[in-house]
């Protein structure tokens, strides 16, 4: 995992690249959470789209909401950076637009994108 901090805002934001599927339940996140945290000491994180299961973005499994209570638990502002164009999905498609209309959960298409959102979330 590539991890890059970046200074916006006041605020010290991680972005993190990985190559394979590293968020794919409850303790994964946990781990992730924890280890670039420690790593980097942001409580901003944006994570790749790719590093996350598939079964994230099929709302059924409940493994979104799992995850992303993790990062809610430990105070952490997230953002996911991809493509979700692809996914035909109604309830993911207003999962997607609640969470961009909050302040701590972001899908954003950009790796800028997501450091304009996390360096303005309160």
């Amino acid at each position: 995992m590539n991890i890059k901090k970046t200074e916006a805002n006041g605020h010290i934001i991680a972005t993190a690249q990985a190559d394979s599927i590293i968020l794919k339940d409850e303790q994964s996140a946990l781990d992730v959470i924890m280890s670039i945290s420690f790593e980097t000491g942001c409580n901003r994180i944006a994570l790749n789209k790719e590093s996350i299961s598939e079964d994230f973005f099929n709302l059924s499994t409940k493994l979104a909401g799992a995850i992303l209570q993790k990062f809610a638990n430990y105070n952490i502002k997230f953002a996911i950076i991809g493509d979700f164009s692809t996914y035909t999905s109604k309830p993911l498609k207003d999962f997607i637009y609640e969470c961009n209309k909050g302040n701590s959960i972001f899908f954003v298409s950009s790796e800028t994108e997501a450091i304009d959102k996390l360096s303005k979330a309160i």
